[in-house]
C-alpha cells in the first residue's frame, strides 16, 4: 500500500515522501519585497517536509496586495530568493515559488505606488484588509482592459523564469483563496462580456493562458496550480453550477501537462474524484483542520498523492520526524503568524534543541 512515506517523483522534482510544506503568507519580507534575512533561515529548518511551496509572492507592482509580501520579479528579488533556495537544497529540500497576484484583494496603501488595484471586473469583495493604520474596507478594484489581460499573462510567465533563475525548482500559480486567478473563476466576481468573461471556458481562459505561458517559459514538467473549488475567502461565492469550471480546468492541466494540481479541498469529494479522473499528474491535497492522526489518509485511500501541511509544519520545524516518532508537537503561536520578525518565525524548536 502505498503511503506517506513512499517517495515520489513529481515532474523533474525526486521526492523522499509524500508530504509538503503548504504555502503560509509571512509578512517578512523588506518594503522591496525581497526576502528578509530570516527566510533562509526559516525555510531552511523545514527542508525535510521534502516539497516546501514558498509564501505567496507577487509577479509585479500590480500584484501585490499586503505589507511586506514578497516579490520575484526583480534583481533583488532572485538574489534573496536565490539565497533561500540555496539553504533548502543544501538540507535536501526541493523550493516550489507560489506565484501569487492578489487582483482586487487589495488596499492603496499596501502597495508601492498606492495604486488602485486590478481585478476581471470593478467589483470589491466586500471584506476588510490589514493595512498599517489597521483594518480598512477593501475599495473597489479597476477592471482589466481586454490586452491589460495578456499582459497580466505575460508578468506570470515574467516572472516564472525568475524564479528559476534565483534556483527554484518549480513554480506554483495560485488559483486559489480569492486572489485574481480564482476571481476570473467565480460569476460574483466577473462579469466581463469578452473572451474572458460568460461561459465556463471563457472564466477559465485566464487560467489556462497563465498555466500555458508558465509552462512555456520554464517547462509543465516545473509547473503547478493552487485550486480551491468552493472556498468563500475574498468575497468569493461559487455553488456546486461553478463545479462544471474545474472539471474543464483539469482536463486542460492534463493537456498541458501540469506537474501537479494543488488543492485546497472544501469538502466536495465528488469534484475531488473528478479532478483525479480527469488529471495523471500528481494531486496534492491540503484539508483545512487535518489532525496529526489523519495525516496520510488521503494518500492511504488513493484520493491524492501527495497531502500538504500548513500550520503545523510552521510551528514544527522538523514535523516529519515528529510523525515518524510520535512525539508531541510544538504549541502554535498564532500571534506571531505575520511581521512579527524571529519571534513565531524561526525560533520554534525541535526535538534535539527542546
Amino acid at each position: 500500500m502505498t503511503d506517506k512515506w513512499t517517495p515520489i517523483t513529481v515532474g523533474r522534482m525526486s521526492l523522499p515522501h509524500r508530504l509538503a510544506m503548504a504555502p503560509m503568507t509571512r509578512s517578512r519580507a523588506h518594503v522591496d519585497g525581497t526576502p528578509g534575512a530570516l527566510a533562509a533561515q526559516y525555510y531552511q529548518q523545514r527542508a525535510s517536509m521534502g516539497l516546501l511551496i514558498t509564501e505567496g509572492t507577487q509577479p509585479s507592482d500590480d500584484g501585490q496586495g499586503y505589507l511586506t509580501t514578497p516579490g520575484i520579479y526583480t534583481d533583488a528579488h532572485v538574489k534573496g530568493w536565490r539565497e533561500v533556495a540555496d539553504a533548502v537544497h543544501a538540507e535536501g529540500g526541493k523550493l516550489a515559488i507560489q506565484l501569487m497576484h492578489v487582483g482586487r484583494m487589495s488596499h492603496p496603501s499596501n502597495t508601492p505606488r498606492g495604486r488602485q488595484s486590478v481585478a476581471p471586473s470593478a467589483i470589491a469583495p466586500g471584506v476588510e484588509m490589514f493595512t498599517a493604520t489597521g483594518m480598512l474596507d477593501i475599495p473597489e478594484p479597476r477592471a482589466l482592459e481586454t490586452e491589460e489581460v495578456a499582459q497580466t499573462v505575460a508578468d506570470f510567465a515574467f516572472a516564472a523564469r525568475r524564479a528559476i533563475e534565483a534556483d527554484a525548482d518549480a513554480v506554483e500559480i495560485h488559483g486559489a483563496n480569492g486572489y485574481i486567478v480564482h476571481q476570473f473563476l467565480a460569476p460574483n466576481a466577473n462579469t466581463r462580456t469578452d473572451e474572458y468573461g460568460g461561459s465556463v471556458e471563457n472564466r477559465a481562459r485566464f487560467a489556462v493562458e497563465v498555466a500555458q505561458a508558465i509552462a512555456d517559459a520554464i517547462g509543465a514538467d516545473r509547473t503547478g496550480i493552487r485550486l480551491s473549488p468552493g472556498i468563500p475567502m475574498g468575497g468569493i461565492k461559487e455553488g456546486g453550477d461553478n463545479d462544471e469550471v474545474y472539471r474543464y480546468l483539469a482536463e486542460q492541466f492534463e493537456r498541458i501537462g501540469l506537474a501537479y494540481i494543488h488543492m485546497l479541498h472544501g469538502g466536495n469529494e465528488q469534484l475531488l474524484a473528478d479532478i483525479r479522473e480527469r488529471f495523471s499528474g500528481t494531486l496534492i491535497v491540503n484539508r483545512p483542520g487535518r489532525t496529526r492522526e489523519q495525516v496520510g489518509s488521503d494518500i492511504e485511500a488513493g484520493t491524492a498523492d501527495m497531502e500538504s501541511i500548513g500550520v503545523m509544519s510552521l510551528s514544527n520545524p522538523d514535523l516529519v520526524e515528529r510523525l515518524k516518532s510520535g512525539a508531541k508537537l510544538n504549541a502554535i503561536q498564532y500571534d506571531k503568524f505575520y511581521g512579527a520578525g524571529a519571534a513565531g518565525y524561526v525560533d520554534y524548536p525541535t526535538l534535539a534543541e527542546a
